[in-house]
């Protein structure tokens, strides 16, 4: 009697062996292919390990909604435990040529961005991130899994229904609010270690119309960092609105002696108020120093949080702040008027953009100010010409601005049509190998990438370099000497973005 069971131990401790179904396993692998597919930036360790774990996990969940359903009408028998275990075997072998492939593509991308290449304890962390990630994913996963099976359909979709609701009304809320506090806390903190600036030709000085401690946090650096341009800055905490800050902008604009340089540069700063420094070094060595950057900020959050959360905030204050400038240029006589220019980058761009709308492209962009506004014609007519470095995907015009963006900047490639569609790289510049587009990868792929779009060096990614100042276009009416490297500009040949962007590649 005893010696059935004992019979039986064999048999009944390998059945307890659980090796995961072929499909699964298949299914896993994929998974950890396309998390390791070519993406446009060098990528950390650590963010690749939470990315392919995460992948891993996440694509068994339509697995197990659909399992019951095809093993009820039998898409789906039961595979040997010899399949099985062949399949493992394959998932194992197939790893390596995928992990070969991933680091041949990581290293050609450092290499052109001037960074040190992975190695094997690079790759160690990748896999060792990847799955404890999976591991915890996966039993998080069963555990859900096991509540909905106690709860029933009813009630979990009860559940479901009050967890929506209670996100949307409340923690939604509650989470802008503290987003809203935390970076307005932060934007009113000022820097001890940077110098309140002694020349008049900056905001916050003593003479200044706009206090020092109003600019701001990214205000007081742009400002800080000045050296022959004007530089005037206001910040949200120096007017109460967004009307009596650009015209709070004109007035210092013009005691800083803004209106008196041969150009003026509109800089719409980014979500957080930040006006990159490479593009006002640009500015001012294209112009030799004589030229006014007025700035103006519209949040304290960064770009991706205010264009969630607040997307109107950008065009607003691009639209009053250009309109204030440009109306107060057209009251000066015609042979005192300096050139005009709107710059911005990434959600700037947007703002910047959007000061256009509407316009008529041949009105806009003129490329001469001497005879526009006093004869009551569109103060847009001002305008001798636009650039926007590194605008999201479809977010400008193109064909009248002079336009800068990186082949390796996520921010110029994603956008919800990649899922399906390539991206239009038109005028971009090749920085870094290009990925090919695969449908559904590119895009996680790309989604991945902005998270460190800011971690690579200048001329790569999301950042741009000098050239965002000296490839501003050169106006019909400015002197041949001024323009970049001496080029002669005939006379009553109007070079704005759009003829600017005929004579020679966007970028």
């Amino acid at each position: 009697m005893t010696a059935q069971p004992a019979a039986r131990l064999p048999h009944s401790a390998a059945a307890s062996v659980r090796l995961p179904r072929a499909g699964t396993t298949v299914v896993v692998l994929l998974a950890v292919a396309a998390s390791l597919a070519p993406g446009l930036l060098p990528r950390g360790p650590v963010l690749q390990g939470l990315f392919t774990g995460a992948l891993a996990a996440l694509v068994l969940l339509p697995l197990a909604a659909t399992r019951p359903v095809t093993r009820r009408i039998g898409w789906l028998p039961r595979s040997r435990q010899s399949t099985r275990v062949l399949a493992l075997l394959a998932a194992a072998a197939g790893v390596g040529p995928i992990l070969l492939a991933a680091d041949h593509w990581q290293d050609g991308i450092r290499q052109a961005m001037g960074l040190p290449v992975t190695g094997p304890a690079h790759w160690l962390t990748v896999t060792a991130v990847a799955a404890t990630t999976f591991v915890a994913l996966r039993a998080t996963g069963l555990g859900v899994a096991r509540v909905a099976r106690h709860l029933g359909p009813l009630g979990s979709a009860s559940a479901l229904a009050v967890s929506a609701v209670t996100i949307q009304l409340f923690v939604g809320p509650m989470v802008w609010d503290q987003f809203t506090r935390s970076y307005g806390a932060a934007n009113s903190v000022v820097d001890l270690s940077l110098p309140r600036p002694a020349s008049a030709t900056l905001s916050g000085a003593s003479e200044s119309r706009v206090s020092w401690e109003s600019l701001g946090t990214q205000g007081r650096r742009f400002v800080s960092d000045g050296d022959t341009a004007v530089r005037t800055y206001v910040g949200l905490e120096s007017a109460p609105d967004v009307d009596e800050r650009a015209a709070l902008a004109v007035a210092e604009l013009s005691r800083a002696g803004g209106f008196d340089r041969s150009a003026v540069v509109v800089a719409v700063p980014t979500g957080s108020g930040w006006i990159d420094a490479n593009a006002a070094s640009g500015f001012e060595e294209r112009f030799a120093g004589d030229v006014a950057i007025v700035g103006m900020q519209y949040s304290v959050a960064p770009s991706w949080v205010t264009f969630l959360f607040d997307r109107s905030a950008a065009d607003t204050s691009a639209r009053a702040l250009f309109h204030a400038v440009a109306t107060h240029i057209g009251t000066l006589p015609a042979g005192d008027r300096p050139d005009l220019y709107v710059y911005g980058q990434s959600l700037g761009a947007v703002g910047g953009n959007a000061v256009f709308d509407g316009s008529a492209d041949d009105a806009v962009f003129d490329g001469s100010a001497d005879d526009a506004v006093s004869d009551g014609r569109d103060v847009n007519e001002l305008v001798c010409g636009a650039l926007w470095a590194g605008p999201p995907a479809g977010s400008v015009r193109t064909p009248d601005a002079t336009v800068l963006a990186n082949s390796s900047d996520p921010v110029v490639h994603w956008s919800p049509q990649l899922l399906w569609r390539a991206p239009d790289l038109t005028g971009t510049r090749t920085d870094a190998p290009r990925p090919s587009w695969i449908p559904g990868i590119s895009f996680l792929q790309t989604s991945l990438d902005l998270a460190t779009a800011l971690s690579v060096p200048a001329g790569h990614g999301h950042r741009y370099g000098s050239d965002q100042g000296t490839e501003l276009p050169v106006c019909a009416d400015t002197n041949p000497a001024a323009a970049p490297g001496g080029a002669e500009v005939q006379a009553g040949n109007p070079i704005g973005p759009r003829a600017a962007s005929n004579a020679a590649p966007t970028r």
